[in-house]
């Protein structure tokens, strides 16, 4: 399957002056929006929620804080207010990869096309 990115603005849920905006990488396998811990004070001041251990994609675990409020915005789609997972991670050439899991994904009524390779609105919410 091709690699999904969509383009997305998050910013501070009490503070919309604080915000970031970049291309995020669509991963279904993971749960959170997953931001480089570098990126943290371009938000703002956000409440750390929780510190938890996370596995990666090479296996490695590693520590990251769960953060929030944050206002999700991707093109097409909903705003949410969500969480945000900050993470270690090591640029690939010079630049960071966000991610956007499913639990944004599903509160935006955004499901993958895998056919398509993109992004497409749902029209209902499960609740089943």
């Amino acid at each position: 399957m091709g690699r999904i990115r969509v383009e997305a603005t998050i910013e501070n849920g009490t503070d919309a002056t604080f915000r970031i905006h970049c291309d995020a990488l669509v991963d279904t396998g993971a749960a959170y929006l997953t931001l480089p811990n570098v990126w943290r004070d371009r938000l703002g001041t956000l409440t750390t929620l929780d510190t938890v251990a996370v596995e990666t994609a090479t296996q490695a675990v590693v520590s990251g804080d769960i953060c929030g409020p944050v206002l999700l915005r991707m093109e097409r789609f909903r705003p949410v207010l969500t969480e945000v997972l900050f993470i270690e991670m090591d640029p690939a050439d010079g630049q960071y990869e966000p991610l956007i899991g499913y639990i944004p994904l599903e509160q935006a009524q955004a499901v993958v096309d895998l056919v398509g390779h993109r992004l497409v609105k749902v029209s209902r919410v499960d609740l089943k």
